[in-house]
């Protein structure tokens, strides 16, 4: 089995988002930062070279595969800022017509602007994902790396 290349590991996410070259990004990148820090109740780590995590969980597959991942997170990218939400998508179709403009993925919601959503339900969005993860996973507590 290929072992997972995307790592929780101790790099600087300020020093990361810093790094975004598009100033208006950059900008919602932080005010991300500071909204799913408050909404996952963590505190944001670097999980490979471009992703920001927030808390952790344990996962275990039918095939005996098993890790930990981020509860959940975001990721300046050069078409989008993608924001991971674990739970998926399903049951949140109330939260989604509310949020403004976006599209999803499996479990990545894509957005432009920070400001062409609405930003309580983006909270509200990954507070409940977050719940959802906590309910259904072994959380795992804070570490040193």
């Amino acid at each position: 089995m290929a072992e997972l290349k995307t790592k929780r590991n101790s790099a600087s996410v300020e020093k990361f988002l810093n790094g975004v070259k598009d100033e208006q990004k950059r900008a919602d990148c932080f005010e991300i930062l500071k909204l799913m820090e408050e909404a996952a109740g963590a505190p944001a780590e670097m999980w490979g070279t471009s992703i920001v995590g927030f808390g952790r969980y344990r996962y275990k597959y039918a095939s005996g595969r098993e890790g930990d991942w981020m509860l959940t997170g975001f990721s300046p990218r050069a078409q989008n800022i993608t924001l991971y939400i674990m739970a998926g998508f399903d049951g949140y179709k109330d939260l989604l017509d509310g949020l403004g403009k976006h599209s999803t993925g499996k479990s990545c919601l894509y957005i432009n602007r920070l400001e062409q959503v609405d930003k309580k339900v983006l909270k509200k969005l990954v507070k409940q994902s977050v719940a959802h993860m906590k309910k259904n996973n072994p959380v795992l507590g804070p570490t040193k790396e």
